[in-house]
């Protein structure tokens, strides 16, 4: 299992972008907004899991140690 990378401010706003992706959906044409539906789901996945394996790539990480 992976280790937590994503903090509060991080998770907010990769839920935040996904819903305004899906708002976008049905606002585009097919192609955009296929990406966009992709595009949402990798960052809400990423935000309720609370794990970013780009981060792990360039060693990143925006989690306070509090949490």
């Amino acid at each position: 299992m992976m280790k937590m990378n994503i903090g509060k401010t991080d998770r907010s706003v990769r839920l935040i972008l996904a819903v305004l992706l899906v708002i976008l959906y049905f606002f585009v044409g097919k192609i955009t907004g296929l990406i966009f539906i992709v595009l949402a789901i990798i960052l809400a996945v990423t935000a309720l899991t609370r794990t970013c394996p780009l981060y792990y790539i360039f060693r990143t990480d925006t989690l306070d140690k509090k949490e």
